[in-house]
């Protein structure tokens, strides 16, 4: 099933007709797939592993899927005929993906662009730089709009430190460097609900560590400051949460594993401690799920002697579920917003 950005592309396939395609931003679908119906070929950038996992099962010699921030160095000269980009959920992304397009465009080259009608797509015109033509639309359908643009000038050489923010963060094991790229969620300051983590953190957090959800890796570069004899693994599904942790880590001097899960399902083993401000706060049936989700791969992923501490929004249902998969729920700290959980075993 494809979603309605991927429907109303198809609904515009004479604009890519036998073209070679870069897609970039693209959804949990299979529409570079099925773009190869009209594309010569199709190359696809997912910043959301999940995405990736979708399609790249339909990979082939026409077909290539990438996850990342952007493609491999080997493919960094190569140029298409046309560009399609979905609009982030993250706004200020977008400025980030339009000048990325444009180093795999030639001059004249094209640029569709598609989003939700709710979703910001139309303030397209003002984020499109000048070495892009104005954005026309060029088709409303699937509660989504269809833009067209072509590159009329080169665009300055992408550089991600360009797109990435430092500052000093203070955090209750002193100051810390953080480093944050476009489209990862950043207040500037230690967010109420990691601040109640990091205020107790156990201090018998020993051996292989997992950061679950490590964003631009605040948490882990807080448990490397007080403990740097930590083993740490840090996941996220969005690449640019990715890049920013690797960059944070860089910046303080501290080294862990970085790399992309979908859940639980790409690490190994078990670990000594799972420590996490997960990500998913909304209260959404499909959150709570996966929040059920969770905890129930935490009790399997922790060692006999482990640690789990998480934080989380007080309204969530956590306390059941941790109750079913740990047997007895810990409350250590709480305030009007969080709930701070940890099992020690």
């Amino acid at each position: 099933m494809l979603t309605n950005p991927s429907q109303a592309l198809i609904r515009n396939s004479k604009y890519f007709q036998q073209h070679s395609v870069l897609a970039l931003n693209y959804e949990a679908d299979t529409f570079a797939h099925q773009c190869l119906e009209f594309a010569d070929n199709v190359t696809a950038l997912a910043l959301d592993y999940n995405h990736h996992l979708t399609l790249s099962s339909c990979a082939n010699d026409k077909l290539q899927c990438y996850f990342g921030h952007q493609l491999p160095e080997s493919l960094a000269d190569t140029k298409f005929d046309s560009v399609i980009i979905y609009f982030p959920k993250a706004k200020p992304l977008m400025g980030y993906l339009l000048q990325l397009a444009a180093q795999h465009l030639n001059v004249d080259g094209q640029l569709i662009i598609v989003g939700e009608n709710k979703g910001g797509i139309k303030s397209i015109a003002k984020l499109t730089p000048d070495y892009y033509s104005q954005p026309i639309k060029q088709d409303n359908a699937r509660h989504c709009l269809v833009y067209v643009s072509y590159l009329i000038q080169a665009a300055p050489t992408l550089s991600i430190r360009d797109w990435v923010s430092q500052y000093s963060l203070e955090t209750p094991q002193g100051t810390l460097q953080i480093c944050n790229a476009v489209g990862v969620f950043s207040e500037k300051r230690l967010d109420q609900g990691t601040d109640l983590l990091l205020s107790h953190l156990p201090d018998n957090l020993r051996g292989r560590v997992l950061d679950f959800g490590c964003g631009a890796g605040v948490i882990t570069a807080a448990l490397l400051k007080a403990n740097p004899e930590l083993t740490i693994e840090c996941i996220d599904i969005n690449a640019m949460a990715l890049l920013s942790c690797e960059l944070t880590l860089a910046a303080n001097s501290m080294q862990a594993k970085v790399y992309p899960s979908d859940g639980f399902n790409q690490i190994t083993g078990k670990f000594d401690g799972i420590i996490s401000n997960p990500p998913f706060h909304d209260g959404l049936t499909s959150t709570t799920d996966i929040a059920t989700q969770f905890v129930q791969q935490s009790a399997i992923r922790l060692t006999s002697n482990g640690i789990w501490q998480i934080v989380a929004n007080r309204h969530l249902p956590y306390s059941e579920t941790i109750a079913t998969h740990f047997g007895k729920v810990n409350v250590v700290a709480e305030n009007n917003k969080y709930k701070l959980y940890l099992h020690q075993r």
